[in-house]
């Protein structure tokens, strides 16, 4: 089969022919249909999340066609369309038994090993348990998720992560209450989601800040009231203004940047709630008083705290029902050849979300 693999961090992928080997006891091979490019993608590219090792194939937002099922897999059967998610609950330890399950603790055979090698005879790892970025993957069964076949493959993959993780950012984990006010720094395909998570809370006002224009307009699109470009504008006093000078209720940092995270705490007014959506990965300055004084909260979220199971059919509910929009947030579809270009396309910020197709 074919597969994007990384080599060197901070180079092109590689696209070349491997070979996969067949799922083992509660696994699961599934044709991979499409798979968004993620900035989680992007960092590990670069080197930027510690411990990973090379070689390694990225990609974990895919949807795809079950083809075969290892030893004691019961849950999907050849043919069923599916979402690959990063969580895999083992529904037995303390946090899935607690109704948390995306903070399962259980460790599976495929986090250690690997079922992929070159043709050098070299093993290739898969990136948060997808490897989305190859015609095959193996995975566990508790990692998908059954979807209708009639919805597009290329819009569910969305339902694999990055979607999920923007509106359940708001939904599951900061539980935004109607009248509230939401601010949204980072306007990619998760902060998107979290726009239409505010949205779909009742917030008001949705302020949307980035420093690209062309995002800021798509926020208008997905639910934004107000859009602050903070190159070019105070966003602080802008919020201020917006919030009759009490700040934000709620503000989702859905970048992986240390200064927006530093400069949320200057939108959030009294009680009000940071959440930390993107990946920041270096150190980040607090002063407890500010915290404790004005009983504000710091909160971080993994994935849109989801449960899969249930959350992802509630959400292909609505989006046949056309309560979230999920077609819109793609920008472009790339075929696996063209993987670099699709990920030079969301570092330049010119894409919402690419999708490589297959």
């Amino acid at each position: 089969m074919k597969a994007a693999v990384c080599y060197e961090f901070g180079k092109p992928l590689v696209v070349e022919e491997i070979e996969i080997d067949p799922p083992q006891k509660g696994e699961v091979k599934v044709r991979i249909s499409a798979t968004a490019v993620c900035h989680s993608d992007i960092h590990l590219i670069n080197g930027e999340f510690p411990g990973v090792q090379l070689p390694v194939v990225p990609g974990h937002e895919s949807s795809g066609y079950v083809t075969d099922v290892g030893e004691g897999v019961t849950s999907v059967k050849p043919g069923d369309a599916v979402c690959i998610t990063m969580l895999s609950p083992c529904w037995k330890c303390h946090y899935c038994v607690t109704g948390r399950p995306h903070l399962c603790t259980t460790r599976y055979l495929l986090d250690t090993e690997r079922r992929m090698h070159n043709k050098r005879g070299q093993k290739i790892g898969m990136n948060m348990k997808g490897a989305g970025n190859s015609e095959y993957a193996i995975v566990t069964e508790n990692q998908l998720v059954p979807i209708p076949k009639e919805i597009s493959m290329d819009s569910a993959s969305l339902l694999s992560c990055g979607f999920t993780t923007g509106f359940g950012a708001v939904i599951n984990r900061a539980q935004v209450k109607p009248y509230s006010s939401v601010v949204v720094i980072g306007n990619g395909g998760v902060g998107l989601s979290s726009v239409q998570g505010a949205a779909f809370s009742g917030a008001y006002p949705i302020i949307a800040v980035d420093i690209l224009d062309n995002k800021l307009k798509a926020a208008r699109t997905f639910g934004a009231t107000h859009t602050v470009n903070s190159r070019s504008q105070n966003p602080v006093e802008i919020i201020q203004q917006l919030t009759s000078g009490r700040g934000a209720d709620y503000v989702f940092v859905t970048v992986g940047s240390a200064d927006a995270l530093k400069q949320s705490m200057s939108m959030v007014g009294q009680q009000g709630t940071i959440v930390i959506v993107g990946v920041v990965n270096e150190p980040v300055p607090i002063l407890p008083a500010e915290f404790s004084l004005s009983e504000k909260t710091l909160i971080g979220t993994k994935g849109g705290s989801i449960n899969p199971g249930a959350d992802i059919p509630r959400l292909v509910a609505l989006y046949k029902a056309g309560r979230i929009k999920l077609d819109e947030m793609i920008t472009g579809r790339y075929p696996l050849e063209q993987i670099n270009e699709a990920i030079a396309s969301v570092v330049r910020g010119k894409a919402l979300r690419n999708i490589i197709v297959f």
